[in-house]
């Protein structure tokens, strides 16, 4: 995963499991989180202690909830007054943590806030009627799809495939695999929400 890239006004969550990735990379959490079902026995014990040492840096959640742990999270940001948030270690494993997590982005969205998935290889962020624009020394690929029943008005500029008002489906996946060409793009939808996942060379 690299250097984790915290600043000293970042406010850091450790959901769950992410605590052991905050060990390897050396960073101190200001908040740990989860219902604890995926950390080791070592990290168990070291959170209990934590608890009777700073009680109000540890928020222990039921196991059967509805929130998921990252969601609970995003939420005591959001709670915090945060809006822009960096989502480490939230692509690897099981497919429907995944998915679940790109569902968080759309709810940050719903909230006047700003979320990115984020790992070695790339990152993911979801559109909602709007437009970015990427750098261009970006090396890899980029690719769209709708996550609603439909994204109207999507615009791509600056790469190798280019589109105009298109109308993308959750049904056609024509938005893969598009390719950076050394100039600044642009990537736009008019009406509905957009998952933009950009892999980077290795």
């Amino acid at each position: 995963m690299g250097e984790l890239p915290v600043q000293e006004e970042d406010f850091v969550i450790a959901v769950d499991g992410g605590l052991s990735y905050c060990g390897i990379l050396e960073v101190e959490p200001d908040l740990i989180l989860g219902d604890f079902d995926s950390v080791s026995e070592q990290e168990k014990l070291a959170i209990e202690v934590l608890q009777e040492a700073i009680p109000e840096r540890i928020v222990e959640l039921p196991v059967e909830k509805d929130d998921t742990d990252m969601l609970a999270a995003l939420k005591q940001g959001l709670k915090l007054g945060y809006r822009d948030f960096r989502i480490y270690a939230g692509t690897g494993g099981r497919f429907d943590h995944t998915l679940a997590n790109i569902q968080c982005l759309l709810y940050l969205k719903n909230h006047e806030a700003t979320g990115y998935l984020v790992d070695g290889t790339g990152m993911i962020l979801v559109l909602q009627n709007e437009a970015i624009h990427l750098n261009r020394n970006l090396e890899g690929y980029l690719s769209l799809f709708a996550l609603g029943k439909e994204a109207k008005g999507v615009t791509i500029q600056g790469m190798k495939y280019t589109l105009e008002d298109y109308t993308l489906t959750n049904d056609y996946p024509i938005g893969i695999s598009n390719e950076f060409i050394g100039e600044e793009s642009c990537i736009s939808v008019e009406d509905g929400e957009l998952v933009c996942m950009i892999s980077y060379c290795q």
